[in-house]
């Protein structure tokens, strides 16, 4: 008779003292300690291979292969432990050893002193790994880790009472690896994060200008970039591609103390880019306390170009762009990056962004083309088409634009440039009682030219708290502040920004600041030693003299010019603060003939900020669209301009 034929009754302890007699040799045999030993150090194997390969740049099924091959191997180990038993003679068949002459328990004791052994250089890899490498090798999604503190100098910099509780900056991603888009692909998957953090309006997010500044090699402290941002929190990673792999290795990381709220790594293909950059932008959320619905996920979700072939197309165009912006021909440099926006527009034709960049060019075509007094620098067929596809683009960005903020400021732009202006104050009203980090193009000229120019201001500070070390942010702060006549704090504001993010039109402000704070001494000075545009400082000197009321020297620095004084868009202002009417209402007349002439002569009342720079009756297109449109003119004059006749 077979065990299966026994009845169940004398069936049952026959098969409870099988599996004690199965559990006991398991035990006796060494069986368990010899799995424990295994995986332990099959771990430290891999843990070691994946040091070493992703030192080398070895792509990732080496790695994978050696998993694998140590996962077959523990079966095998197991089996092997069963089987085989050590002797003093050797090994040997476990069935071939005599019960009475097994050392089975003295091997046993090895295995566990291998074992803690094995532990210890378990854990102490571990700490290396978790506190050591660079960058951090990461737990799961949902661990949370630790980094060695601060230095308390730098702990005290990153002061978290200055900056708000809910706020991050996420620096450029380093790329591992050298393929010729590479550092674009990673530059892109950094903006996508960025951008979809951007979304939630209880986070401050740093602007892209700003945070890109920390871009390459020996970048400052953590806390120390956290304090020049205004941040609590920073997001760093790095993105490594072999052929169709990738891995992105991201961490949010707390200022003050370096904590580690959380941290991963995302092994994948590039076709799954998106999902790892959403994943990544919904875990830093949660890791912030954000609650997410379903309304902030979708817009997180929406808010980026969603194709990796398309972000890479667009980081390259605007780093062109970002290059035209620091050259004198401006043009050229904008062609070559529209190049790219075309690009990415064929592959992702509602991204609004890229139409405002692609709409710089032919916005600049028009400026230069007043500015060289509406000469043959561009044909008339050129500039006529600039103004069409300027007109073509905004309304693009308009349409597409799914931020509501950054949608009013493209409503702006396109009623702004095609003169359309009825209703402009009360969407710029809108616009500045946002505490969104929304920043556009001409929504400062249109308040300062209709008398929002306190509302400006605050919206400028909201503004500079996103995007600090943007020379503009400074610019429009010190801008508003002039125009609601604190001319000492414009001063001070001015001085701040150039030593934080220099260029721009800081240079020219300052000095402006200066000469309507009455410090003309010191204006002089910076005008000589600060102003770098030649034309620009000329300007600075006539407005300078103007102030002072003295209209030789004025005279004196106009002639100062080399060129023919209606070829420069600075002429019109000059005339106006030295009391030349003539000489504006005909510089004027001819804007007003173009159809963009009335934008033109909006920007230029702006700058001048000096009430009326000329009469109206001269320029009957720009004073009907005033008219129709409901807009209130004179604008506010900063300064006293004792020589200004009107």
């Amino acid at each position: 008779m077979v065990f299966k034929d026994l009845p169940l009754y004398c069936r049952e302890p026959l098969e409870g003292e099988a599996q004690r007699v199965f559990l006991t040799e398991l035990q006796r045999r060494n069986v368990v300690r010899v799995g424990l030993a295994y995986t332990v150090i099959a771990w430290v194997i891999a843990q070691v291979a994946e040091l070493a390969f992703d030192s080398f740049g070895a792509p990732d099924w080496t790695i994978k292969s050696i998993i694998v091959l140590l996962l077959l191997g523990l079966p095998l180990a197991l089996i092997f432990a069963w089987v085989y038993e050590m002797t003093p003679e050797g090994l040997k068949k476990e069935k071939d050893v005599d019960r009475s002459e097994s050392i089975t328990p003295q091997t046993g004791r090895r295995v566990d002193r291998v074992n803690i052994v094995m532990l210890v250089i378990a854990v102490g890899f571990f700490a290396f790994d978790k506190y050591a490498r660079e960058p951090a090798a990461t737990q799961t999604a949902n661990d949370v880790t630790t980094a060695p503190a601060a230095e308390p100098a730098q702990v005290e910099a990153a002061d978290e009472a200055t900056a708000p509780k809910k706020s991050v900056a996420v620096l450029p991603f380093i790329a591992m690896s050298d393929g010729p888009d590479d550092e674009y692909f990673a530059d892109g998957l950094t903006e996508e994060i960025l951008n979809s953090l951007a979304q939630l309006p209880e986070l401050l997010v740093t602007a892209r200008t700003s945070a890109f500044v920390f871009k390459g090699d020996d970048l400052p402290p953590i806390p120390e970039i956290a304090e020049k941002l205004g941040v609590r929190h920073v997001v760093e990673g790095s993105v490594r591609r072999s052929g169709d792999r990738l891995r992105v290795t991201a961490q949010l990381i707390r200022a003050s103390d370096g904590f580690h709220l959380w941290s991963n790594n995302y092994d994948s293909t590039s076709a799954d880019t998106i999902k790892v950059q959403e994943n990544i932008a919904e875990k830093i959320a949660v890791a912030l306390d954000v609650v997410l619905d379903e309304e902030k996920s979708e817009a997180m979700r929406n808010a980026g170009l969603r194709d990796a072939e398309a972000f890479t197309l667009y980081q390259k165009g605007l780093d062109l762009f970002d290059q035209a912006h620091g050259d004198i021909e401006i043009i050229g440099g904008l062609r070559a990056a529209n190049q790219y926006f075309d690009q990415v527009i064929e592959r992702v034709p509602d991204f609004a962004p890229v139409y405002q960049l692609r709409a710089d060019l032919w916005t600049h075509m028009l400026n230069q083309h007043a500015q060289a007094g509406l000469d043959d620098r561009f044909t008339a067929e050129e500039v006529a088409e600039a103004h069409t596809r300027a007109i073509a683009d905004f309304r693009a960005a308009a349409r597409y634009m799914k931020n509501p903020d950054d949608r009013l400021h493209a409503e702006i732009d396109l009623a702004y440039i095609e003169g359309n202006w009825r209703g402009l104050r009360a969407r710029t009203e809108r616009l500045l009682a946002s505490d969104a980090c929304s920043d556009g193009n001409w929504a400062p000229s249109v308040a300062n030219v209709v008398g929002l120019s306190e509302q400006h201001r605050q919206h400028s500070e909201n503004i500079l708290a996103c995007d600090p070390l943007r020379s503009l942010s400074w610019f429009n702060l010190a801008r508003a502040t002039l125009r609601i006549g604190d001319t000492s704090e414009a001063v001070r504001i001015a001085r701040e920004g150039m030593e934080v993010a220099p260029g721009g039109w800081l240079e020219w402000i300052f000095a402006r600041a200066l000469i309507e704070d009455g410090r003309y001494e010191e204006a002089e000075t910076v005008i000589d030693t600060v102003v770098r545009d030649r034309e620009t400082a000329q300007g600075m000197r006539v407005l300078l003299a103007a102030n002072q009321g003295d209209l030789a020297a004025s005279q004196r620095a106009l002639a100062g010019f080399d060129d023919n004084l209606e070829k420069l868009f600075i002429s019109l202002p000059a005339y106006a603060w030295i009391g030349q009417r003539d000489d504006a209402n005909r510089i004027a007349a001819r804007h007003d003939a173009n159809p963009w002439g009335p934008w033109i002569l909006w920007q230029i009342a702006h700058w001048c900020a000096c009430g009326s720079p000329w009469d109206l009756e001269v320029t009957p297109n720009f004073a009907r669209m005033l008219e129709v449109n409901e807009v209130p003119w004179p604008p506010v004059s900063e300064g006293q301009y004792p020589l200004k006749d009107w």
